[in-house]
Parts: C-alpha cells; sequence; structure tokens
C-alpha cells in the first residue's frame, strides 16, 4: 500500500533518488542483452559446458551494480576467478576488466544506434515530482549515465548526477551498499529519512534499505514484485506512472 500524501510518498521526503535503467529508460533490455552476449562468448571460450547467462543470473549477480562487480559476482556463481586486469586488456583477454570493457562497447554501440527509450509514464511521474518542488537525482552504476540523461530527453528535470563515473571519481562502493544513494541526498542536501529511493534492481532496493532513506519505492519490470519486497522496498509498482493516482 503506498503511502498517504502527493505522488504516493511520506508527506517528510524532500528528495527523490532514481535509479535509470529500468526505472526511467528502458535501457535495462540492452543491458541485459549486452550481457548476455559478452558472457556467453566468454563461456563459450572457457567453458563450453557452462549453461548460457539467463535473466535469472542478470537479476540476481548483475542488475544495478558496477560492472567489473557484476562480472566478478556472476563468474563467481560458476566457480570462475579470474584476475582484475586492467583498462589496457585485449578485448578477447581472460580478465575482469577485459569482459567489462567489452560489455561496455556493446552498450554504447546500441546507444548509438538505437537511442534511449524511456518509460513514458515514468517521465510523466518525474516531471510531476520537479512540479512538486521536489529535489531530484539520477543514481546509477553506469558510467555512461549522462549520455542516456541526454538521449532519454529529461536531463533538465534532474538537479544531480551520481553515476559510475562519480562512483570511481570519488571512492564509492557500488550497490547493494548504499554509498551512491547516500551520496545523491548529501549532494540534495537532504537526510537520507527524507529522501525516497526508486529502484528495479534488487541490489539497489537492498542499498536503498541499508541506506536508510524514509521510502523504498521498487519498480518491477521482470516479474520479480515478491522479491523486490523482501529485499525491503515499501511499496511495489509496476510503472511510477501508478503512484500519480495517489496525489491529493
Amino acid at each position: 500500500m503506498s503511502a498517504p500524501g502527493p505522488l504516493g510518498l511520506p508527506d517528510s521526503v524532500r528528495a527523490c533518488l532514481f535509479d535509470l535503467d529500468g526505472v526511467l529508460t528502458r535501457t535495462a533490455t540492452v543491458h541485459f542483452a549486452a550481457w548476455k552476449r559478452t558472457f556467453d562468448e566468454f563461456l563459450q571460450r572457457f567453458d563450453p559446458q557452462q549453461p548460457e547467462f539467463g535473466q535469472a543470473d542478470y537479476n540476481r549477480y548483475v542488475d544495478g551494480k558496477h560492472r567489473a562487480d557484476g562480472v566478478r559476482g556472476f563468474l563467481a556463481s560458476r566457480g570462475i576467478t579470474l584476475p582484475e586486469g586492467g583498462p589496457d586488456d585485449a578485448p578477447d583477454a581472460a580478465t575482469v576488466a577485459a569482459i567489462a570493457t567489452r560489455k561496455n562497447e556493446m552498450v554504447l554501440r546500441e546507444l548509438d544506434e538505437h537511442g534511449v527509450e524511456v518509460y513514458p509514464g515514468s517521465v510523466d511521474y518525474l516531471r510531476a515530482v520537479k512540479e512538486a518542488g521536489l529535489a531530484t537525482a539520477v543514481v546509477t552504476a553506469s558510467a555512461n549515465g549522462e549520455k542516456v540523461m541526454a538521449a532519454g530527453g529529461f536531463a533538465d528535470l534532474i538537479d544531480v548526477r551520481i553515476d559510475g563515473v562519480v562512483a570511481a571519481r570519488d571512492g564509492l562502493r557500488g550497490k547493494p551498499e548504499p554509498d551512491t544513494f547516500l551520496a545523491g541526498a548529501r549532494a540534495l542536501g537532504a537526510a537520507p529519512a527524507e529522501a525516497v529511493v526508486y529502484e528495479d534492481a534488487l541490489s539497489g532496493v537492498a542499498a536503498g534499505r541499508a541506506g536508510g532513506f524514509g521510502y523504498v519505492v521498487g519498480v518491477d519490470r521482470v516479474g520479480q514484485a515478491d522479491a523486490l519486497a523482501a529485499a525491503g522496498a515499501d511499496v511495489v509498482v509496476q510503472d511510477l506512472s501508478e503512484l500519480l493516482g495517489e496525489r491529493a
């Protein structure tokens, strides 16, 4: 059940922290496809007997996390440990850095060729949040946050961006640690208890709960409503537009 108050939020909320992929944009499907191709190609070379990378693997080990953390987490689930490597590794090198780089190259190619598709209802909600005078931030593990926001046409609705570039610069741990969301709240001048987190990833919902945020909204795009609730979401919706009906 949604909390009472405008936009389906507690009256105490002053700041809204939005994940990007899967909440405001449809790029989660782009990321899944890029991860699948990257991991399947690697597994075919490294251990052809391994099952292919699937949606459940994405949801559990990769979604919402920094690229390198996603690589380590998924490979660990298959009993594979690789050296870290570095940015100068060849694209087909068997290192964490090379696999992460390969995945990002595929995502950038997809964005260049097809652009960014937004969730219209969620962007309508973002616009309503701004009209209500609440501060806004995008908090994403993606290093391409600025590019995606610009391509999606809603950069003017976002006050602060905490993305993979900022996280690397400031040494912020990735989700499910709350560091990036806490940085977003600080940048907006809001205490965690005065901020709401919007997330479609289990790791992101867990980060919102771990950070002591006042409200956590889970966005179910892939049929994991129960898991989002179990991870700590106060309410789970299929699209943020559902919360617009809560306005007084």
